[in-house]
């Protein structure tokens, strides 16, 4: 079956008003709706991994020639909005069901228990078509850069 990587960003969604605002059983909903879809999807046998990320500000930009040491920076980062927050790698029969978790993941409760319609990104893990010569790279070159 493939596998899917859903994405899920700092953008607000509905309501732009930061979690740190929300009242305590705010944010405790919203962390037992995360909590329950992933139980759920372990049971169903459909989630590979899921995390939170560490903040940008805790993270760190690796660049290497290969010769060298490596270079170790702590930006240039996205803004607040871009920040990967975290995701889950979900492996199901179709895009229609990655899409249909995305959803569930969308509609996480925030302030007064109104689902944020946050953006979830829904990207497929290319295991098998995977570009591993030449000519599939410059397709998959072209296909990105043209969707971009």
């Amino acid at each position: 079956m493939p596998k899917y990587l859903l994405i899920v960003d700092f953008r607000p969604g509905v309501d732009d008003t930061p979690i740190e605002r929300w009242t305590e059983d705010e944010v405790a909903a919203h962390l037992d709706h995360y909590r329950a879809l992933n139980e759920e999807l372990v049971a169903s046998g459909e989630l590979v991994g899921a995390d939170v990320l560490s903040p940008p500000d805790l993270s760190v930009v690796v660049t290497a020639d290969g010769i060298g040491a490596p270079v170790v920076t702590d930006g240039p980062f996205a803004e607040f909005k871009e920040w990967v927050a975290g995701y889950q790698i979900v492996d199901v029969p179709d895009r229609a069901r990655a899409v249909e978790i995305a959803a569930r993941v969308s509609a996480v409760p925030g302030r007064g228990g109104r689902p944020l319609q946050q953006p979830v990104q829904v990207r497929r893990i290319m295991t098998e078509d995977a570009p591993d010569d030449v000519e599939e790279m410059r397709a998959y070159a072209q296909q990105a850069g043209s969707a971009g």
